[in-house]
Protein backbone atom coordinates (compact mmCIF):
# COMPACT_ATOMS: atom_id res chain seq x y z
CA UNK A 1 0.00 0.00 0.00
CA UNK A 2 1.23 3.37 -0.90
CA UNK A 3 1.80 5.88 1.96
CA UNK A 4 -0.53 8.23 1.43
CA UNK A 5 0.69 11.32 4.28
CA UNK A 6 1.54 14.27 2.97
CA UNK A 7 4.54 14.92 4.75
CA UNK A 8 8.00 13.67 4.31
CA UNK A 9 9.08 11.44 7.34
CA UNK A 10 10.69 13.26 9.28
CA UNK A 11 14.81 13.30 9.69
CA UNK A 12 16.51 12.56 13.00
CA UNK A 13 18.03 15.32 14.38
CA UNK A 14 20.93 16.30 16.98
CA UNK A 15 19.54 18.82 19.67
CA UNK A 16 20.12 22.42 18.61
CA UNK A 17 21.43 23.12 22.29
CA UNK A 18 23.78 20.22 22.42
CA UNK A 19 25.32 20.41 18.69
CA UNK A 20 26.44 23.80 18.66
CA UNK A 21 29.19 22.59 20.30
CA UNK A 22 30.19 19.85 18.55
CA UNK A 23 30.94 18.96 14.63
CA UNK A 24 28.67 15.70 14.27
CA UNK A 25 26.09 15.65 11.68
CA UNK A 26 23.16 17.54 12.57
CA UNK A 27 21.14 15.05 10.22
CA UNK A 28 21.14 11.63 11.83
CA UNK A 29 19.73 9.67 8.83
CA UNK A 30 16.94 7.56 8.09
CA UNK A 31 16.33 3.97 10.11
CA UNK A 32 15.77 1.03 7.59
CA UNK A 33 12.05 1.50 8.94
CA UNK A 34 12.02 5.61 7.84
CA UNK A 35 13.29 4.81 4.45
CA UNK A 36 10.70 1.71 3.55
CA UNK A 37 7.77 4.32 5.08
CA UNK A 38 9.19 7.59 2.70
CA UNK A 39 9.72 5.36 -0.05
CA UNK A 40 5.90 3.79 -0.70
CA UNK A 41 5.17 7.81 -0.23
CA UNK A 42 6.31 7.89 -4.30
CA UNK A 43 3.64 7.01 -6.89
CA UNK A 44 6.09 5.65 -9.55
CA UNK A 45 5.00 8.06 -11.87
CA UNK A 46 5.32 6.73 -15.57
CA UNK A 47 6.50 9.75 -16.65
CA UNK A 48 8.91 10.34 -14.32
CA UNK A 49 8.96 13.87 -14.12
CA UNK A 50 11.45 14.05 -11.14
CA UNK A 51 14.61 12.73 -13.35
CA UNK A 52 14.15 15.57 -15.96
CA UNK A 53 15.36 17.87 -12.40
CA UNK A 54 18.40 15.71 -11.62
CA UNK A 55 21.75 17.04 -13.63
CA UNK A 56 22.82 13.47 -13.46
CA UNK A 57 19.82 11.30 -14.61
CA UNK A 58 19.48 8.89 -11.52
CA UNK A 59 16.59 6.51 -12.21
CA UNK A 60 15.03 8.20 -9.42
CA UNK A 61 11.51 5.96 -9.33
CA UNK A 62 13.34 2.55 -10.21
CA UNK A 63 15.70 3.51 -6.93
CA UNK A 64 12.91 4.62 -4.65
CA UNK A 65 10.72 0.96 -5.44
CA UNK A 66 13.88 -1.09 -4.74
CA UNK A 67 13.83 0.69 -1.11
CA UNK A 68 10.14 0.00 -0.92
CA UNK A 69 10.89 -3.50 -1.46
CA UNK A 70 13.66 -3.89 0.89
CA UNK A 71 16.57 -4.55 -2.05
CA UNK A 72 18.74 -1.92 -0.89
CA UNK A 73 21.99 -2.94 -1.90
CA UNK A 74 20.08 -3.12 -5.80
CA UNK A 75 18.66 0.74 -4.82
CA UNK A 76 22.58 1.54 -4.35
CA UNK A 77 23.51 0.05 -7.82
CA UNK A 78 20.56 1.72 -9.66
CA UNK A 79 21.72 5.36 -8.20
CA UNK A 80 25.70 4.68 -8.41
CA UNK A 81 25.23 3.52 -12.57
CA UNK A 82 24.13 7.71 -12.73
CA UNK A 83 25.79 9.20 -9.58
CA UNK A 84 29.01 8.41 -8.76
CA UNK A 85 29.13 10.27 -5.10
CA UNK A 86 25.95 9.34 -3.85
CA UNK A 87 26.79 9.46 0.09
CA UNK A 88 27.88 13.39 -0.97
CA UNK A 89 24.65 14.09 -3.22
CA UNK A 90 22.42 12.58 -0.70
CA UNK A 91 23.92 15.33 2.00
CA UNK A 92 24.25 18.53 0.00
CA UNK A 93 22.24 18.87 -3.07
CA UNK A 94 19.73 21.26 -3.23
CA UNK A 95 16.99 18.71 -4.20
CA UNK A 96 14.01 20.87 -3.05
CA UNK A 97 14.97 23.00 -6.05
CA UNK A 98 15.80 19.79 -8.54
CA UNK A 99 14.01 15.81 -8.40
CA UNK A 100 11.84 17.00 -5.62
CA UNK A 101 10.59 20.55 -7.15
CA UNK A 102 9.03 18.15 -9.69
CA UNK A 103 7.84 15.58 -7.82
CA UNK A 104 4.39 15.09 -7.95
CA UNK A 105 3.76 14.32 -4.34
CA UNK A 106 4.69 18.14 -3.67
CA UNK A 107 1.54 19.43 -5.75
CA UNK A 108 -0.72 18.30 -2.89
CA UNK A 109 2.29 18.72 0.35
CA UNK A 110 5.70 17.72 0.55
CA UNK A 111 7.38 15.84 -2.15
CA UNK A 112 8.92 12.71 -1.97
CA UNK A 113 12.30 12.76 -0.04
CA UNK A 114 14.62 11.98 -2.58
CA UNK A 115 18.02 13.33 -1.06
CA UNK A 116 16.61 11.66 2.28
CA UNK A 117 16.43 8.08 0.44
CA UNK A 118 19.59 8.59 -1.65
CA UNK A 119 22.02 8.79 2.07
CA UNK A 120 20.20 6.22 3.30
CA UNK A 121 20.96 3.95 0.36
CA UNK A 122 24.63 5.26 0.27
CA UNK A 123 25.18 5.19 3.68
CA UNK A 124 23.79 1.43 3.77
CA UNK A 125 25.88 0.37 1.54
CA UNK A 126 29.17 1.73 2.62
CA UNK A 127 28.44 -0.26 6.33
CA UNK A 128 27.01 -3.07 4.86
CA UNK A 129 28.67 -4.11 1.93
CA UNK A 130 32.95 -4.64 0.96
CA UNK A 131 33.44 -3.22 -2.60
CA UNK A 132 35.52 -5.01 -4.64
CA UNK A 133 38.35 -3.51 -6.03
CA UNK A 134 37.33 -2.40 -9.49
CA UNK A 135 39.47 -3.61 -12.98
CA UNK A 136 39.22 -1.73 -15.75
CA UNK A 137 41.35 -2.42 -19.36
CA UNK A 138 43.32 1.04 -19.55
CA UNK A 139 43.35 1.82 -23.51
CA UNK A 140 47.01 3.63 -23.31
CA UNK A 141 44.85 6.92 -23.96
CA UNK A 142 46.27 9.73 -21.37
CA UNK A 143 43.64 12.26 -20.18
CA UNK A 144 44.36 15.28 -17.40
CA UNK A 145 41.73 16.17 -15.06
CA UNK A 146 42.37 19.65 -13.18
CA UNK A 147 40.77 20.20 -9.72
CA UNK A 148 39.92 17.23 -7.68
CA UNK A 149 36.42 18.64 -7.11
CA UNK A 150 32.55 17.20 -7.78
CA UNK A 151 33.10 18.43 -11.29
CA UNK A 152 36.74 16.73 -12.06
CA UNK A 153 36.11 13.66 -9.71
CA UNK A 154 33.25 12.81 -11.92
CA UNK A 155 35.10 13.48 -15.44
CA UNK A 156 38.00 11.27 -13.79
CA UNK A 157 35.47 8.52 -13.19
CA UNK A 158 33.45 8.42 -15.68
CA UNK A 159 36.36 8.00 -18.22
CA UNK A 160 38.82 5.73 -15.99
CA UNK A 161 35.83 3.32 -15.78
CA UNK A 162 35.73 3.75 -19.66
CA UNK A 163 39.42 2.57 -20.13
CA UNK A 164 41.46 5.98 -20.26
CA UNK A 165 44.54 6.72 -18.17
CA UNK A 166 43.33 9.22 -16.13
CA UNK A 167 45.45 11.69 -13.87
CA UNK A 168 43.99 14.15 -11.68
CA UNK A 169 46.08 17.50 -10.98
CA UNK A 170 45.25 18.78 -7.58
CA UNK A 171 46.50 22.27 -6.08
CA UNK A 172 45.99 21.12 -2.55
CA UNK A 173 47.35 18.58 0.01
CA UNK A 174 43.77 16.98 -0.20
CA UNK A 175 41.38 15.66 -3.22
CA UNK A 176 37.67 16.28 -2.82
CA UNK A 177 37.73 20.30 -4.03
CA UNK A 178 34.93 22.12 -2.34
CA UNK A 179 33.90 18.88 -0.37
CA UNK A 180 36.75 18.89 1.65
CA UNK A 181 37.64 22.58 2.25
CA UNK A 182 34.51 24.70 1.88
CA UNK A 183 31.74 22.16 3.49
CA UNK A 184 31.74 21.73 7.32
CA UNK A 185 32.04 18.18 8.87
CA UNK A 186 28.60 18.95 10.15
CA UNK A 187 27.16 18.62 7.10
CA UNK A 188 29.39 16.20 5.24
CA UNK A 189 31.81 14.54 7.25
CA UNK A 190 35.49 14.33 6.05
CA UNK A 191 36.06 10.47 6.14
CA UNK A 192 32.86 10.20 4.47
CA UNK A 193 34.31 11.93 1.18
CA UNK A 194 37.49 10.34 1.80
CA UNK A 195 35.45 7.18 1.11
CA UNK A 196 33.56 7.58 -1.88
CA UNK A 197 36.83 9.42 -3.15
CA UNK A 198 38.88 6.05 -3.09
CA UNK A 199 36.19 4.04 -5.13
CA UNK A 200 37.45 6.90 -7.62
CA UNK A 201 40.49 5.88 -7.12
CA UNK A 202 39.85 2.63 -7.51
CA UNK A 203 38.99 2.98 -11.17
CA UNK A 204 43.01 3.65 -11.56
CA UNK A 205 43.07 7.07 -11.71
CA UNK A 206 46.30 8.59 -11.02
CA UNK A 207 47.05 11.77 -8.85
CA UNK A 208 49.35 14.43 -8.39
CA UNK A 209 48.75 16.24 -5.44
CA UNK A 210 50.67 20.13 -4.68
CA UNK A 211 50.67 20.58 -8.33
CA UNK A 212 48.99 24.35 -9.75
CA UNK A 213 48.00 23.99 -13.36
CA UNK A 214 48.82 27.66 -14.97
CA UNK A 215 51.85 27.76 -12.44
CA UNK A 216 53.54 24.08 -11.94
CA UNK A 217 52.67 23.19 -15.43
CA UNK A 218 50.74 24.94 -17.99
CA UNK A 219 47.53 23.48 -20.02
CA UNK A 220 50.00 23.83 -23.20
CA UNK A 221 52.79 21.84 -21.50
CA UNK A 222 50.18 18.85 -20.37
CA UNK A 223 48.90 18.89 -24.23
CA UNK A 224 53.23 18.75 -24.70
CA UNK A 225 53.47 15.82 -22.33
CA UNK A 226 50.89 13.46 -24.70
CA UNK A 227 47.77 14.20 -22.98
CA UNK A 228 44.69 13.49 -25.65
CA UNK A 229 42.10 15.74 -23.49
CA UNK A 230 42.23 17.79 -20.75
CA UNK A 231 39.36 19.01 -18.77
CA UNK A 232 39.79 22.22 -16.18
CA UNK A 233 37.59 21.74 -13.46
CA UNK A 234 39.60 24.34 -11.08
CA UNK A 235 36.63 25.93 -8.94
CA UNK A 236 35.92 29.05 -8.29
CA UNK A 237 38.13 29.48 -5.30
CA UNK A 238 38.88 33.47 -5.43
CA UNK A 239 36.30 35.41 -3.12
CA UNK A 240 35.13 38.69 -3.84
CA UNK A 241 34.94 41.25 -1.10
CA UNK A 242 33.05 44.52 -0.27
CA UNK A 243 35.71 47.08 -1.00
CA UNK A 244 34.38 48.81 2.27
CA UNK A 245 36.65 50.27 4.11
CA UNK A 246 38.32 48.17 7.25
CA UNK A 247 38.26 44.68 5.01
CA UNK A 248 41.67 44.34 5.36
CA UNK A 249 41.86 44.28 9.05
CA UNK A 250 43.18 41.26 11.00
CA UNK A 251 39.88 39.45 12.11
CA UNK A 252 38.34 40.21 8.86
CA UNK A 253 38.05 36.53 6.84
CA UNK A 254 36.92 35.15 3.51
CA UNK A 255 34.26 32.39 4.02
CA UNK A 256 37.03 30.42 1.64
CA UNK A 257 39.63 31.60 4.12
CA UNK A 258 38.12 31.17 7.38
CA UNK A 259 36.33 27.63 6.09
CA UNK A 260 39.47 26.44 4.48
CA UNK A 261 41.19 26.67 7.83
CA UNK A 262 38.51 25.34 9.88
CA UNK A 263 38.47 22.43 7.22
CA UNK A 264 41.48 21.51 6.12
CA UNK A 265 43.84 22.66 9.20
CA UNK A 266 41.52 20.67 11.41
CA UNK A 267 40.66 23.76 13.65
CA UNK A 268 37.09 21.57 14.21
CA UNK A 269 39.50 18.81 16.04
CA UNK A 270 41.36 22.04 18.48
CA UNK A 271 42.98 21.26 20.99
CA UNK A 272 43.88 17.70 19.22
CA UNK A 273 45.09 19.98 16.24
CA UNK A 274 47.22 22.90 17.47
CA UNK A 275 45.05 24.90 14.65
CA UNK A 276 42.76 27.67 16.71
CA UNK A 277 41.29 30.22 15.03
CA UNK A 278 40.61 33.07 17.63
CA UNK A 279 37.19 34.52 16.27
CA UNK A 280 35.99 35.95 19.49
CA UNK A 281 32.43 36.14 21.19
CA UNK A 282 31.19 38.20 18.38
CA UNK A 283 31.01 37.52 14.91
CA UNK A 284 29.66 38.78 11.49
CA UNK A 285 28.84 36.99 8.30
CA UNK A 286 28.15 39.11 5.42
CA UNK A 287 26.11 37.50 3.22
CA UNK A 288 22.92 34.82 3.29
CA UNK A 289 23.91 31.90 0.90
CA UNK A 290 24.88 28.27 1.67
CA UNK A 291 28.45 29.20 2.53
CA UNK A 292 27.19 32.53 4.38
CA UNK A 293 25.12 29.82 6.36
CA UNK A 294 28.36 27.38 6.90
CA UNK A 295 30.19 29.87 8.37
CA UNK A 296 28.16 31.38 10.88
CA UNK A 297 27.29 28.26 11.83
CA UNK A 298 30.95 27.15 12.01
CA UNK A 299 31.90 29.89 14.11
CA UNK A 300 29.11 29.22 16.51
CA UNK A 301 30.67 25.89 17.36
CA UNK A 302 33.47 27.12 17.61
CA UNK A 303 32.49 29.14 20.41
CA UNK A 304 31.68 32.55 19.49
CA UNK A 305 28.65 33.61 21.65
CA UNK A 306 26.48 35.85 19.11
CA UNK A 307 27.05 35.32 15.53
CA UNK A 308 25.13 37.63 12.54
CA UNK A 309 23.97 37.14 9.21
CA UNK A 310 23.86 40.54 7.66
CA UNK A 311 21.83 40.45 4.46
CA UNK A 312 20.85 43.28 2.41
CA UNK A 313 17.74 41.87 1.06
CA UNK A 314 14.98 40.01 2.97
CA UNK A 315 13.51 37.04 3.86
CA UNK A 316 12.06 35.93 0.71
CA UNK A 317 14.80 36.33 -1.19
CA UNK A 318 17.48 34.66 1.12
CA UNK A 319 19.78 32.34 -2.03
CA UNK A 320 20.48 29.67 0.72
CA UNK A 321 18.37 26.62 1.11
CA UNK A 322 15.44 26.38 3.35
CA UNK A 323 16.91 23.48 5.34
CA UNK A 324 20.12 25.65 6.18
CA UNK A 325 18.15 28.96 6.94
CA UNK A 326 16.00 26.78 9.45
CA UNK A 327 19.00 24.74 11.27
CA UNK A 328 20.72 28.29 11.67
CA UNK A 329 17.80 29.86 13.34
CA UNK A 330 17.43 26.62 15.60
CA UNK A 331 21.19 27.03 16.62
CA UNK A 332 20.55 30.71 17.90
CA UNK A 333 22.42 32.69 14.61
CA UNK A 334 20.48 36.28 14.29
CA UNK A 335 19.49 36.95 11.19
CA UNK A 336 19.84 41.16 10.36
CA UNK A 337 17.86 41.18 7.04
CA UNK A 338 17.66 44.63 5.18
CA UNK A 339 21.03 45.40 6.32
CA UNK A 340 24.69 46.18 4.66
CA UNK A 341 27.72 46.55 5.89
CA UNK A 342 29.50 50.18 4.77
CA UNK A 343 32.56 50.32 7.01
CA UNK A 344 34.59 48.09 9.61
CA UNK A 345 36.30 50.05 12.58
CA UNK A 346 39.08 48.65 14.39
CA UNK A 347 41.76 49.12 17.39
CA UNK A 348 45.18 48.16 16.90
CA UNK A 349 44.63 46.36 13.74
CA UNK A 350 41.92 44.04 14.59
CA UNK A 351 38.42 44.70 14.53
CA UNK A 352 35.97 46.16 17.13
CA UNK A 353 32.78 47.14 15.51
CA UNK A 354 31.16 46.87 12.09
CA UNK A 355 29.18 50.22 10.97
CA UNK A 356 26.07 49.05 8.24
CA UNK A 357 22.84 50.32 6.78
CA UNK A 358 19.38 49.34 6.94
CA UNK A 359 18.04 48.59 3.56
CA UNK A 360 14.90 49.35 1.51
CA UNK A 361 13.32 47.07 -1.23
CA UNK A 362 13.50 48.78 -5.07
CA UNK A 363 11.90 47.70 -8.18
CA UNK A 364 13.29 44.31 -9.10
CA UNK A 365 17.15 43.87 -10.93
CA UNK A 366 18.10 41.89 -13.13
CA UNK A 367 18.47 38.87 -10.96
CA UNK A 368 14.68 39.30 -10.98
CA UNK A 369 15.10 40.19 -7.18
CA UNK A 370 14.09 43.74 -5.40
CA UNK A 371 16.62 45.59 -5.62
CA UNK A 372 18.14 47.01 -2.22
CA UNK A 373 18.15 50.84 -1.58
CA UNK A 374 20.15 52.34 1.58
CA UNK A 375 17.93 54.40 3.88
CA UNK A 376 19.04 57.63 4.50
CA UNK A 377 20.09 58.56 8.05
CA UNK A 378 19.58 54.57 9.20
CA UNK A 379 23.19 53.74 10.04
CA UNK A 380 24.07 52.18 13.44
CA UNK A 381 27.18 50.07 14.43
CA UNK A 382 27.81 46.63 16.25
CA UNK A 383 30.55 45.47 18.04
CA UNK A 384 32.08 42.81 16.73
CA UNK A 385 35.11 40.77 17.21
CA UNK A 386 35.05 38.91 13.54
CA UNK A 387 33.91 39.64 10.38
CA UNK A 388 33.52 36.48 7.47
CA UNK A 389 33.02 38.31 3.63
CA UNK A 390 30.78 35.30 2.00
CA UNK A 391 29.65 37.17 -0.80
CA UNK A 392 30.60 34.72 -3.62
CA UNK A 393 33.78 33.26 -5.21
CA UNK A 394 34.52 33.41 -8.84
CA UNK A 395 37.32 31.25 -11.13
CA UNK A 396 41.20 32.18 -9.98
CA UNK A 397 42.19 33.43 -13.29
CA UNK A 398 45.72 31.72 -12.97
CA UNK A 399 44.50 29.47 -15.65
CA UNK A 400 43.00 31.99 -18.01
CA UNK A 401 46.03 34.22 -17.40
CA UNK A 402 48.40 31.29 -18.48
CA UNK A 403 46.47 29.88 -21.26
CA UNK A 404 46.28 32.70 -23.86
CA UNK A 405 43.65 30.28 -26.26
CA UNK A 406 41.12 30.01 -23.14
CA UNK A 407 38.23 32.58 -23.92
CA UNK A 408 36.72 33.64 -20.86
CA UNK A 409 33.77 35.74 -19.78
CA UNK A 410 34.25 39.59 -18.44
CA UNK A 411 33.71 38.07 -14.48
CA UNK A 412 36.51 35.01 -15.24
CA UNK A 413 34.09 32.22 -16.58
CA UNK A 414 35.31 29.62 -18.89
CA UNK A 415 33.57 29.51 -22.11
CA UNK A 416 32.86 26.29 -22.81
CA UNK A 417 30.00 24.86 -25.91
CA UNK A 418 26.99 24.18 -23.55
CA UNK A 419 26.47 20.52 -25.43
CA UNK A 420 30.10 19.17 -25.50
CA UNK A 421 32.00 21.32 -22.50
CA UNK A 422 34.65 21.75 -24.97
CA UNK A 423 36.44 25.08 -24.56
CA UNK A 424 37.95 27.29 -27.24
CA UNK A 425 40.70 24.99 -27.29
CA UNK A 426 40.57 21.80 -29.05
CA UNK A 427 40.64 18.89 -26.76
CA UNK A 428 40.30 20.96 -23.46
CA UNK A 429 37.06 20.92 -21.47
CA UNK A 430 36.14 23.16 -18.36
CA UNK A 431 33.04 22.46 -16.13
CA UNK A 432 31.62 23.09 -12.65
CA UNK A 433 32.53 26.38 -10.69
CA UNK A 434 35.35 27.14 -13.38
CA UNK A 435 32.77 27.88 -15.85
CA UNK A 436 29.98 29.12 -13.84
CA UNK A 437 30.42 30.92 -10.56
CA UNK A 438 29.88 29.40 -7.23
CA UNK A 439 27.18 26.88 -8.23
CA UNK A 440 26.08 23.50 -6.59
CA UNK A 441 28.01 20.32 -6.29
CA UNK A 442 25.49 18.12 -8.44
CA UNK A 443 25.83 21.09 -11.25
CA UNK A 444 29.69 20.31 -11.51
CA UNK A 445 28.89 16.73 -11.41
CA UNK A 446 26.62 17.02 -14.49
CA UNK A 447 29.19 18.80 -15.84
CA UNK A 448 31.95 16.66 -15.32
CA UNK A 449 29.49 13.79 -16.81
CA UNK A 450 28.32 15.38 -19.68
CA UNK A 451 32.40 16.28 -20.66
CA UNK A 452 33.55 13.15 -20.08
CA UNK A 453 30.94 11.54 -22.77
CA UNK A 454 32.14 14.36 -24.78
CA UNK A 455 35.52 13.67 -24.63
CA UNK A 456 34.98 10.04 -25.11
CA UNK A 457 33.35 10.80 -28.32
CA UNK A 458 35.63 12.71 -29.51
CA UNK A 459 38.71 10.47 -28.82
CA UNK A 460 37.04 7.33 -30.04
CA UNK A 461 36.53 8.77 -32.94
CA UNK A 462 40.50 8.37 -33.32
Amino acid sequence: MPNMSKKKVAMPEQNPTKRIHNFKEVAKGYTKENAIEEAKRCLQCKHKPCVSGCPVNVPIPEFIEAVASEDFERAYQIIVSENRLPAICGRVCPQEKQCEELCVRGMKGEAVGVGRLERFVADYHMENVKDQTAITTKNGVKVAVVGSGPAGMTCAAELAAKGYEVTLFEALHELGGVLVYGIPEFRLPKQLVKEEIDKVLALGVKVEKNVIVGKSITVEELIEEGYKAIFIGSGAGLPNFMNIPGENLNGVYSSNEFLTRVNLMKAYKFPEYPTPIVIGEKVAVVGAGNVAMDSARTAKRLGAKEVYIIYRRGEEEIPARLEEVHHAREEGIIFELLTNPVAIYGKDGSVTKIECVRMGLGEPDNSGRRRPIPIEGSNFTLDMDTVIIAVGQTPNPLIKNTTKALEVTKWGGIVVHEDTMETTMTNVYAGGDAVTGAATVILAMGAGKKAAIAIDERLSEK
